[in-house]
């Protein structure tokens, strides 16, 4: 930690103590928890909401700088970075209390999110609606594969898949039944290459399962293998899912 730049964590012992301190100050209720990267550099804020993980705080190495980061069941919503630890202490605040992605950003200038984080914050149903207009959107500018076009496409007309989150990885399909990183990976399938077959997977880049000749078929494959019962995809992850 170079001392010039962080002259207030430097007198306080680490970024954890100083958040701590100028919380005290300035009458905030915070719960300073460690970060990924020891208590020199990195803390975490505790949130109340119960699907909220601390708000995450590093410094930065070549210029005074506090980058924050505010993840929810698998997915960073919220991401910003300022010079002032005030700022970051009144960001941690605002987090743990719940305060919503528009709040945070119309409260505290410096703090981002994006389109996908607005989705996930109204729920799984949006997450997926606009997940699936993106890979069609991707399948739409990639002329030259037509195969992973024609992929995306029947995959998207088989209700069951569709609602459900895709995503690609290297052109094959996963559909996963939660909507946060760790994946639940129901089924997979990978798009003919060269005049080969469709090939159905467990998940990608895994075992195959079974091969077809046109996407249609995959797809109707593809179903076959998903689990009885299984319904939309739910917010969460494959190790915590909502």
């Amino acid at each position: 930690m170079n001392s010039d730049l962080y002259p207030d964590l430097a007198s306080a012992g680490s970024l954890a103590a100083a958040l701590e301190q100028l919380a005290a100050g300035l009458g905030a209720d915070l719960a300073v928890v460690p970060g990924d990267w020891g208590p020199l550099v990195s803390a975490g804020i505790a949130a109340s909401v119960p699907e909220r993980m601390p708000l995450s705080v590093h410094i930065g190495a070549d210029s005074r700088r506090f980058g924050v980061s505010g993840r929810s069941q698998g997915v960073e919503l919220i991401t910003g970075s300022t010079p002032d630890l005030a700022d970051v202490v009144r960001a941690g605040v605002a987090w743990g209390r719940g305060m919503s992605l528009r709040e945070l950003r119309a409260e505290l200038p410096f703090l981002y999110s994006d389109e996908r984080a607005e989705a996930y914050e109204r729920g799984p149903v949006a997450v997926v609606e606009l997940q699936w207009r993106s890979m069609r959107r991707e399948a739409a500018e990639a002329p030259d594969f037509p195969e992973f076009g024609a992929l995306v496409e029947a995959a998207y007309a088989e209700r069951r898949l569709r609602e459900l989150y895709v995503f690609s990885s290297h052109w094959t399909l996963g559909f996963s039944s939660c909507t946060g990183f760790p994946f639940q990976n129901e089924v997979a399938i990978a798009p003919s290459y060269g005049g080969g077959p469709y090939r159905v997977l467990k998940h990608p880049h895994s075992d195959v399962v079974g091969e077809a000749v046109t996407a249609e078929e995959a797809v109707a494959l593809a179903v076959t293998r998903l689990p009885a019962g299984l319904g939309p995809a739910v917010a969460g992850t494959a190790e915590r899912r909502g």
